[in-house]
């Protein structure tokens, strides 16, 4: 894991971070994604069916999604921070599908660093790749702003 100071962190606008440990995706963590979103599509829940029409179960999007925060948390650790929120998202692209067994990680390059609000605003672009697989499974550019002490 990579550390910085909070006062020192535009110092690696353009650099990747680091790559977070893999992920096993299995059936439940998608059946519970599943139940906190309400999203019961089966080509995520009905294993039989998937596994008979489209050669097993996929990941949703979302899930994939979902992980960058914990991801994310093995790369980078910014000290003399007091919080941090969380402020969108300006391009998610879903390209390549997770497969429930799969395992994911993610890539992260800090993308820039800007004063906002009283704080520092972060943009990463943060990729899942999928083990064995040339295709990553989610491309994203995060945005999240952080407040020293």
């Amino acid at each position: 894991m990579k550390e910085v100071a909070y006062a020192d962190l535009a110092g690696l606008v353009g650099q990747e971070l680091g790559v977070s440990d893999w992920v096993e995706v299995t059936q439940e963590r998608v059946n519970l994604f599943a139940e906190a979103t309400g999203d019961h599509q089966w080509i995520h829940v009905d294993v039989e069916r998937a596994t008979k029409e489209i050669g097993g179960p996929i990941a949703h999007g979302f899930l994939t999604l979902s992980l960058i925060p914990m991801l994310g948390a093995g790369i980078l650790r910014v000290t003399g921070v007091t919080r941090g929120i969380n402020y969108g998202c300006d391009k998610v692209r879903f390209t390549g599908m997770v497969r429930v067994g799969k395992r994911v990680r993610m890539r992260q390059k800090l993308v820039s660093v800007e004063p906002k609000a009283g704080g520092l605003q972060m943009k990463n672009e943060c990729t899942i790749e999928i083990e064995g697989e040339e295709r990553p499974a989610c491309v994203a550019e995060t945005i999240s702003v952080i407040y020293g002490a």
